[in-house]
């Protein structure tokens, strides 16, 4: 956790800037999410358990993620885009 602070004369806060953890991994967590999607979705078939396997990637990094980005209690809405070699899109798979 990043935090910067600036105050006035009397100590009382004008400006706060904090730069959290899931921010600082963003790149990470991105290339977590690619490779791990990458390894479990074949052939285009996308099952509510392989995107359950999706979402372990991120998840590692920031088990908060879904209330952090206001989902619903239990629900984490998830798509999973399956583009093909040539970068089409051909399904969209979506959860939550």
């Amino acid at each position: 956790l990043f935090h910067h602070y600036e105050t006035d004369e009397r100590g009382i806060i004008k400006m706060a800037n904090m730069i959290v953890a899931t921010a600082n991994n963003a790149a990470r967590i991105a290339m977590s999410v690619d490779r791990a999607a990458k390894g479990v979705i074949k052939g285009g078939k996308v099952t509510e358990g392989l995107l359950n396997k999706v979402e372990m990637a991120f998840r590692a990094y920031d088990p908060c993620l879904g209330c952090a980005t206001h989902s619903l209690p239990g629900h984490l809405p998830l798509v999973a885009n399956i583009y093909n070699s040539q970068r089409r899109l051909v399904d969209q798979v979506a959860q939550g």
